[in-house]
């Protein structure tokens, strides 16, 4: 395949995900500012916290655990099932449901179990069920926009976590260092663009000396 080749490019790509690569940098920066303005849960006396998420939700959860391994004071599991572990109860817990759709099955469940249990709740999500379970409850509901797939959202998913985060002062305030990710991102992103040629375009060479073979 000639990689240097637009035309082509554009015909494998039909939901737009060149686009949505180019645009990560924009949904953090999205994502913290809408972080900013979301109402809050309580934020004294929290102890551990619980995400549930899947798929491209879950991965956001993921490199936010990653990210504040060394900062966060309290405990944090990604829960990628139905059911919520024992020790996600009580209003010492926080739960934050993390579902792109809002129409998840598991995130839902766990949902209804950290309700149950008089967690502390939180819903990120573009509506779906979740909006309507969140807002009956009168919990804080942080919502964004995205039409792609959940997996090209990581940007929101994991920068209003990341907001969510620090204005719960459960972590530092990572502002100056978000700032300055974004801005890292589009310069790198300059050398990887469909327009550069193979011969100064690491990802396409990478691309191409995959062609035919397994990625294990």
């Amino acid at each position: 395949m000639q990689l240097d080749d637009l035309a082509t490019l554009q015909t494998l790509d039909p939901q737009g995900m060149l686009n949505e690569i180019r645009a990560l940098p924009d949904q953090l920066e999205k994502a913290w500012e809408i972080g900013s303005r979301c109402t809050l849960p309580d934020p004294q006396g929290i102890q551990r916290v619980a995400i549930a998420g899947m798929g491209g939700s879950a991965i956001g959860a993921d490199l936010l655990a990653a990210y504040i391994s060394a900062l966060c004071r309290v405990p944090v599991a990604v829960v990628r099932e139905y059911d919520l572990p024992a020790w996600a109860a009580g209003n010492d817990t926080l739960f934050i449901a993390s579902s792109h759709s809002g129409n998840t099955e598991e995130t839902l469940s766990a949902f209804q179990q950290a309700k149950e249990r008089g967690c502390r709740l939180v819903s990120l999500s573009t509506g779906g069920e979740l909006e309507k379970l969140t807002n009956a409850i009168k919990a804080p509901l942080w919502k964004f926009e995205h039409h792609g797939q959940p997996r090209a959202a990581v940007g929101y998913s994991f920068g209003l976590l990341l907001s969510l985060f620090t204005r719960l002062n459960l972590i530092p305030d990572p502002a100056k260092d978000l700032a300055a990710a974004a801005a890292l991102m589009r310069k790198l992103q300059a050398n990887y663009q469909p327009e550069q040629p193979v011969a100064r375009n690491a990802a396409k060479r990478q691309a191409g000396q995959l062609v035919g073979r397994w990625v294990t």
